[in-house]
């Protein structure tokens, strides 16, 4: 055994509790180097009649190690804990402090996990692992009130450029919530709707107003009560990293300078507030200066955006918060934010944007989910891009799952394009049916999938701001192929538990390969998703369960005989199978 890679530790994703019952255990290992894990485990005050050895199953790889994993229900919500590693013949016990070959004689040196204490659980919205979101970006989905069009308005479906306006509205959100509808959303994640300057609001002017031109709160509220009454969850956009130039706050040290009673709501670090080759003498978000950066820590910026936090559940009822730029503010602020949000709406979704590992945002005192950014590479490169083999797909995914508690991974916002990437046709070159693999793995993923509005109608776009273009309303530009898969799809996944919420396993993805095969479990239910990434016709032989199957996407039935599966794609071809229990 190769005891330098084996690691564990007594929290965050190694240990800790799923629910205010059980805990899950995790040991990493050098890949393919144990053959068996075991979790010696016991309560502390009872360790005689309590003690047992639990199975830990290969639970998910990545290039370098095995991740093992088991669950455990202590009767008293506390454990005592070491594990048992073999490789065929060889045994290993592993303390907290060391690994021998002899059963350690009593439990002090190991591992504990105190107690599952109710208030430390990270529970995350239920909710939310049976959603499918849908991004908008309201200024260019529709305009539904030409009254409130900005000065110099363009003709909708024009060039979009990084400073003009189309008359996309609020209203015209709800003039077109049939579509919706009918494609099966139940959640919206919009971009920012207060009060700014630009076209996607993300240089704030006033937290505590709707922008005119997209409307007002009472507009907004009937938004959202329009949502709600068709089973869709709203989700907010959350500017609290950086303001804008014109909020009031910054306009004043503008004016005053050292006498602003402002001046500690930003990060300054010269005055005049100004800009020297390129960077402004205060913080901003990424050197820009429109967006002076706030300062979280002082005690009037909490108190400001809290109550902004806490207004908008109360006062229209939305259903949380997506953070923009969220790993660039302190932690101790987002322990708050979280605070005041499930104080006000215990249900509600709290969205980081992280674009990389997020482990210290997830572990119950901050985040719900983060942006799934690490999940979208990974996808667009095995089944758009083709960078990555079968093999290099199944341990990139491997890796992603290792790092996060189960209920984290449960809700993770897995996107594939974003109002800040090119859209998910125009990086696959126009090929809807590598777009179409890769929405076929977001949807029969763990996690909560995300469609960028217009990715369903087949609309193009480059990098901002060609990936904001007008929404395509006319029928006759819409492509209805790539519309009819898509509602296919969220049929398939909503229908079907295990696709939401079912264990996930891959079965084939193999070094140099274009094939994939993976499973998903819930109970008896157990559905095989089968994906041909090639251009030539392939054939999956699987090992499986002898029984009836039925292919989800036409109704093909077929029979797995004497345990093997046999079946035949053709070039960019897939299968959903759901094993019958007759």
């Amino acid at each position: 055994m190769l005891l330098e890679a084996v690691y564990h530790r007594p929290r965050l994703n190694w240990s800790y509790a799923y629910d205010h019952n059980t805990i899950h255990l995790r040991l990493r290992a050098k890949k393919g180097d144990l053959t068996e894990v075991f979790a010696w485990a016991g309560d502390k005050y009872a360790w005689d009649t309590t003690k047992e050895l639990i199975p830990m199953t290969l639970f998910t790889s990545d290039a370098m190690f095995d991740y093992w994993e088991c669950e455990s229900v202590p009767l008293y919500r506390r454990l005592k804990y070491g594990f048992l590693l073999q490789q065929g013949h060889e045994r290993i016990w592993m303390t907290e402090s060391d690994f021998q070959k002899e059963r350690p004689a009593n439990p002090n040196r190991l591992f504990e996990f105190p107690y599952i204490s109710r208030g430390d659980v990270f529970t995350p919205p239920a909710w939310v692992k049976d959603a499918v979101f849908y991004q908008i970006f309201p200024e260019r989905f529709a305009n539904g009130d030409p009254t409130l069009n900005p000065e110099n308005v363009q003709p909708w479906g024009g060039t979009p450029q990084p400073d003009n306006f189309f008359g996309g509205d609020l209203q015209g959100v709800i003039d077109h919530l049939d579509h919706l509808t009918e494609l099966g959303i139940t959640g919206i994640y919009f971009t920012p709707i207060f009060t700014a300057t630009t076209n996607h609001k993300y240089d704030t002017e006033d937290y505590m107003q709707v922008d005119p031109h997209f409307g007002d709160v009472d507009t907004l509220k009937k938004l959202v009560k329009a949502c709600h009454e068709r089973g869709i969850r709203v989700l907010l956009d959350a500017v609290f990293n950086h303001a804008g130039r014109t909020f009031a706050p910054f306009v004043d040290v503008l004016e005053k300078g050292e006498d602003s009673e402002y001046k500690h709501w930003f990060h300054i670090r010269e005055y005049p507030l100004q800009v020297v080759n390129n960077i402004p003498t205060y913080d901003a978000f990424a050197f820009e200066p429109l967006m002076p950066k706030l300062n979280t820590e002082h005690q009037e910026v909490k108190d400001y955006l809290l109550k902004v936090a806490e207004y908008w559940i109360k006062e229209v009822g939305i259903d949380g918060w997506r953070l923009d730029v969220a790993n660039e503010v302190d932690h101790e602020f987002w322990r708050e934010f979280r605070k005041v949000v499930k104080r006000t709406n215990p249900e509600a979704y709290i969205l980081g944007e992280i674009w990389h590992e997020s482990a210290p945002w997830l572990e119950g005192d901050k985040f719900d989910a983060v942006m799934n950014y690490p999940f979208t590479d990974a996808v667009l490169d095995f089944f758009v891009k083709g960078t990555l083999d079968a093999e290099g797909f199944a341990n990139s995914i491997g890796r992603q799952l290792s790092r996060y508690p189960l209920q984290a991974s449960e809700v993770a916002f897995n996107l594939l394009d974003s109002h800040d990437t090119a859209r998910l046709l125009t990086v696959a070159g126009g090929d809807k049916n590598r777009m179409k693999l890769a929405a076929l793995f977001q949807f029969t993923f763990m996690g909560t999938p995300c469609i960028y509005y217009g990715d369903e109608i087949g609309m193009d776009g480059e990098g901002d701001p060609d990936c904001r273009k007008c929404m395509e309303w006319d029928p006759q530009r819409q492509d209805h192929d790539l519309l009819g898969f898509y509602r296919k799809l969220i049929e398939i996944r909503s229908s079907h538990p295990a696709l939401r919420t079912g264990r996930f396993t891959f079965l084939e993805a193999g070094p140099g390969g274009s094939k994939l095969a993976y499973e998903r479990s819930l109970g008896d239910d157990l559905i095989i998703v089968l994906i041909n990434t090639e251009e030539t016709a392939q054939t999956f032989r699987l090992d499986v369960e002898e029984r009836n199957w039925v292919n989800l996407w036409n109704g093909e039935a077929l029979r797995a005989e004497r345990g093997k599966l046999s079946f035949k794609l053709p070039a960019y071809g897939f299968a959903v199978l759901q094993a019958s229990l007759s």
